[in-house]
């Protein structure tokens, strides 16, 4: 990863930022991410939570219970770090690490690859994440991303 795509990952995590966080939003959230993914005619896995509390779960058809288990890992990145699991990842391996070897983390339970991002509530910081599986990582990133963009510029 260059620097231009760290600025770009931290900028994100700085920008996407809610006001409140709620129940409500969580379910706004998740539909809408249902919505795009259904009009590319992508098949994902939607996870949301906040804590601990899964606030929002659908697999659409096509994904598998595998695709529940990379949510989950790529979830615990993003609750370890505080970053998204995109970031997480490309950090390490721009040094030429490997995460699982560099973190001494469990690869059945820690996954940085993209496709978790912090929920992050201004003045308190992080307390859920957003994840989506089931595309290349990257591509699972930038739905989460553009989808936080739109629900965020709509003043949600």
């Amino acid at each position: 990863m260059s620097d231009a795509e760290i600025t770009r990952r931290i900028d994100e995590e700085e920008r996407l930022v809610f006001d409140s966080f709620s129940n409500e939003r969580a379910l706004e959230l998740g539909l809408e991410l249902l919505e795009t993914a259904k009009a590319r005619g992508v098949a994902v896995t939607i996870d949301i939570r906040r804590g601990e509390q899964q606030l929002f779960h659908y697999a659409m058809t096509g994904t598998s219970p595998n695709n529940d288990r990379w949510v989950r890992r790529k979830a615990a990145v993003v609750t370890l770090f505080h970053k998204s699991s995109y970031h997480v990842g490309q950090e390490v391996a721009a040094k030429g690490d490997d995460f699982e070897l560099r973190q001494r983390l469990n690869p059945a339970d820690y996954a940085a690859h993209g496709g978790s991002f912090p929920i992050t509530v201004r003045g308190t910081g992080v307390v859920g994440t957003i994840t989506v599986s089931g595309l290349p990582q990257r591509e699972d990133h930038e739905l989460v991303i553009e989808t936080l963009e739109r629900y965020l510029a709509d003043g949600r």
